[in-house]
């Protein structure tokens, strides 16, 4: 489990491209034939990515989260961007589809990661916060969480919101969790951009062909800065800072937030006039 310090503003001014990337960015989220997690002390949240490539993973406790299993004292929110895949849970088979979502709430012990038929490549995107609670695990299809539909064509932002767990829907400590799919021809995923100041969010971009790249803008409104991401690589934001992208193609991206509360639209925006 790699770790990730917490930062401040102040730091940003001082980052170069590189320690801008060592510091938000995750580029290797799938590995095949491993569980590749990172530990962001940012809401501590834990994100990572189970890639079985034919041979089923086990989810184990780690000495950087001081557990003896996984979710002893932790929620875990999963996205299957690859193949259809399962997961037991406890003895529980979920069969998750590409696009679907599956929610693992605090104290289930054996957690198992496995690809469904021959296909061999499911890739699941986990995301994980610390949980004073327990809460029922629950599976969610495409198209079967709350849909909105965003943007407008005309300025390049046009896409579809997917929330699975959040408020009002599966229910959570502190995980707030979903998909959007630009649309063709599109390519800002949120514009204007915004901050979460009570919440960490953290992307997964996936989608996105081999040659395009997103360009994620982060940092506050008067310094700014932007990270290169490519396809199923991940970015974490501080609460602090500003997020939006654009890319070169259409994608789709995995959103995920934990912090002090689970309304999704409490954000603070950040006109583009006012971006510097």
């Amino acid at each position: 489990m790699q770790q990730r310090y917490a930062t401040s503003p102040a730091q940003i001014p001082g980052m170069d491209t590189e320690s801008l990337r060592a510091t938000y960015l995750v580029p290797e989220v799938f590995v095949p034939g491993e569980i590749s997690l990172t530990y962001t002390h940012h809401d501590r949240i834990v994100l990572g990515g189970a890639m079985p490539a034919g041979s089923p993973l086990a989810l184990t406790g780690y000495p950087e989260i001081r557990s003896d299993f996984f979710l002893e004292h932790r929620e875990l929110g999963i996205v299957n961007v690859g193949g259809t895949g399962t997961v037991t849970a406890d003895g529980e088979e979920y069969t998750l589809v590409p696009g679907a979502c599956l929610y693992l709430g605090r104290g289930i012990r054996d957690v198992v990661f496995a690809d469904a038929g021959q296909e061999g490549n499911a890739q699941f995107y986990l995301f994980s916060a610390p949980a004073h609670t327990a809460y029922p695990a629950a599976l969610v299809s495409p198209g079967e969480g709350t849909v909105r539909e965003l943007g407008d064509q005309a300025t390049s932002n046009r896409r579809t919101l997917n929330q699975y767990i959040h408020e009002n829907g599966v229910r959570s400590c502190q995980i707030v969790m979903g998909v959007t799919q630009l649309h063709e021809g599109s390519m800002w995923n949120t514009m204007p951009a915004h901050t979460h100041d009570r919440r960490t969010e953290c992307y997964l971009y996936f989608d996105l062909p081999e040659d395009a790249r997103v360009v994620h803008l982060m940092g506050e409104r008067q310094e700014t800065r932007h990270l290169l991401v490519a396809d199923r690589q991940a970015v974490i934001s501080p609460s602090w800072s500003l997020h939006s992208g654009v890319g070169t193609a259409a994608y789709s991206f995995v959103w995920a937030m934990a912090g002090e509360n689970q309304a999704f639209d409490d954000m603070d925006a950040a006109p583009v006039t006012d971006l510097r």
